[in-house]
């Protein structure tokens, strides 16, 4: 039973022992074919000193002969290159195993040897039970079993090289059966009406809170804020030549302190702007627009410990119509986007309801209103910086040739997460229709920061 342990290795050593043949084959005969060629080569050269001593050598007798000799050498390389041929279109063989496992006393070879008249069989079992025949002649100690015992055994297979024919029953040939032709039903067609319409919006509600001990050495108050903001937008585009923009920014502030003790609640942020513009494709980005701007705020504006109100829901409201030029911005991959509008033509229009706020809002004499002609300019950039950093800036800048008026307003918005988002806020601005201050002069500045909740849609 020993001899099932060396099987399966000795299996795959025979697949590859063909190679081996072949590589010893051919180093037999080209050995063989370059002695013989040297042989002749030498007897050649003799022959030459012969003939050169004795008589004039007859080259076409040398020349002759030594196209001989390759003609032998290709002989003999062709028949390598056959028997190679022939070894590479066999398939795995088990024949060849009894030259590397366990040696064993086979009938076969003996029965060749002493019958008279011997049944040879292929040429590879021809060659191993030669091979296997001079190894039990010179080598006798190495046999160590016989085949009588391999058999007795049950280790030898008899239907090693017996071809293996599936057996295959052929199925009912069945005629076809032809499907009865589909009736044509007929189709509704609808065809719908693209919508150029787009609607979108974002909204943010912060808190911030601020603790100060009475005793912190550095002095302060603590105080409690809340920021509330929504920006809402229904465009049109027909993607050939017009387009009508319209968006809405709502913005409320709410902030208390101890130290006030005549207000309870002030407002720190507060703004509600509907910019509506309607733009004529003239060239490329380029758009011929109408814009109109309103603008004005939700509630009382008061400072701390001071009953008085410095502006209120329409005092004042600013209603602006111009009439120019828009670029619509596109760069950096689509990261920066954005519009940039120029209105040479414009006309201002300003209402205050409280009338003790009139002489501060530059209103002369016992009105309400006031008109004038100017000239604006409206730059709206987003830039997308990273994945989660936006920077949101809005430059508006509006002249009377008399007075003029700058703000500028920068939100940097942070994303921690889909839901929650950090925002800092920072809006310079100049005007100098307003008293003027000692320190500040005619610029105004607003900043904060807050963290809270915000969505998308």
């Amino acid at each position: 039973m020993w001899s099932h342990f060396f099987f399966v290795p000795l299996y795959a050593v025979m697949r590859y022992y063909r190679y081996i043949v072949l590589l010893m084959a051919v180093v037999l005969t080209v050995g063989r074919a370059l002695a013989q060629s040297v042989r002749e080569n030498v007897e050649a050269v003799e022959i030459a000193d012969t003939l050169l001593v004795e008589e004039t050598p007859d080259t076409a007798q040398v020349v002759k002969d030594f196209i001989d000799s390759l003609a032998v050498l290709r002989h003999q390389l062709d028949s390598v290159q056959q028997v190679n041929a022939r070894l590479r279109k066999e398939s795995t063989d088990g024949r060849y195993y009894r030259l590397f496992a366990p040696t064993t006393f086979y009938h076969s070879g003996a029965h060749k040897w002493l019958s008279l008249s011997p049944q040879t069989g292929d040429e590879v079992t021809d060659a191993v039970d030669e091979a296997m025949m001079s190894l039990y002649l010179h080598r006798p100690d190495l046999v160590r079993e016989n085949e009588s015992a391999l058999k007795d055994a049950g280790a030898l297979r008899e239907d090693v090289n017996k071809e293996i024919t599936p057996q295959v029953e052929l199925t009912e040939i069945v005629t076809p059966v032809v499907a009865e032709e589909a009736k044509p039903q007929p189709l509704a067609l609808v065809v719908q009406k693209p919508n150029f319409w787009k609607f979108k919006g974002e909204g943010y509600l912060q808190f911030l809170q601020n603790y100060v001990s009475e005793n912190w050495h550095k002095g302060g108050e603590s105080n409690y804020s809340a920021q509330g903001a929504a920006t809402l937008e229904l465009n049109y585009n027909d993607h050939d030549k017009v387009t009508f923009e319209n968006k809405l920014e709502m913005k409320l502030g709410l902030m208390t302190s101890p130290s006030d003790t005549v207000n309870k609640f002030k407002t720190n942020n507060d703004l509600l702007r509907l910019t509506s513009k309607l733009g004529i494709q003239a060239y490329n980005r380029w758009y011929y627009t109408l814009q109109l701007l309103t603008y004005t705020q939700f509630a009382r504006g008061l400072k701390a410990n001071d009953k008085r109100v410095y502006s209120d829901f329409t005092s004042p409201i600013d209603v602006n119509v111009g009439l120019g030029m828009e670029y619509k911005v596109e760069a950096l991959n689509k990261r920066l986007t954005g519009t940039l509008n120029f209105l040479p033509l414009s006309f201002n229009f300003r209402y205050v309801a409280r009338k003790n706020l009139a002489s501060a809002n530059g209103i002369r004499g016992d009105h309400h209103t006031m008109e004038d002609f100017a000239s604006q300019f409206t730059g709206e950039l987003k830039w997308q910086m990273l994945e989660q950093l936006a920077w949101k800036t809005r430059l508006f800048a509006i002249t009377t040739y008399s007075q003029s008026k700058i703000e500028w307003e920068n939100q940097f918005e942070f994303r921690l997460t889909k839901y929650i988002s950090a925002n800092l806020f920072i809006y310079p601005r100049f005007d100098d229709s307003n008293k003027r201050d000692e320190n500040m002069g005619y610029f105004q500045l607003q900043e904060w920061s807050s963290i809270g909740l915000s969505y998308t849609w």
